[in-house]
């Protein structure tokens, strides 16, 4: 456990608890990670409910810093998963280009026609399809309309991407 002194020399009442073990658990390694020891810390933290100010005293430093240190490390898991849904989007046999104007409802026979000619089987329903892309794509599609112009691609497993 680690006991937070406050900034007068008080002991404070603030007590968290210590990461060193939960990070080791899940295998986290600062050199193979895209996030620094530190913000792997105060994410840990952050993810257990505890507040910018109850890290900071137990770290020693300002709320400030721990604001700054866990914009840091989400900015940095973004750009992670980006980058791995953009590999995963390379990889992918099967990528259909949906454009601006189609109807959502067509999509998965493009789909399941671009799947049958690469030998991928898709485990989606149409329905279950749609509501896949729609959800992933967001604000590229408004109802039944495709607003703006996105990639599906189903990687070899017949998992489902969708790259704006």
């Amino acid at each position: 456990m680690l006991v937070a002194e406050s900034r007068d020399g008080r002991r404070s009442v603030t007590v968290i608890e210590e990461t060193d073990e939960l990070l080791a658990e899940i295998g986290f390694d600062p050199d193979r990670s895209v996030l620094t020891y530190r913000q792997a810390q105060v994410l840990a933290l952050r993810e257990r409910e505890r507040s910018q100010a109850d890290i900071a005293a137990a770290l020693g430093t300002s709320r400030a810093n721990v604001s700054s240190v866990e914009a840091s490390a989400r900015e940095n898991v973004r750009k992670a998963r980006e980058t791995v849904s953009f590999a995963d989007a390379l990889q992918a046999p099967v990528q259909v280009r949906i454009d601006p104007g189609a109807d959502l409802y067509d999509v998965p026979g493009r789909i399941y026609e671009a799947c049958d000619e690469a030998g991928v089987k898709v485990t989606h329903t149409a329905p279950n399809l749609m509501k896949v892309i729609s959800d992933a794509a967001g604000e590229a599609v408004s109802g039944r309309q495709i607003v703006d112009g996105f990639v599906v691609g189903v990687t070899p497993e017949g998992e489902v991407r969708v790259r704006a």
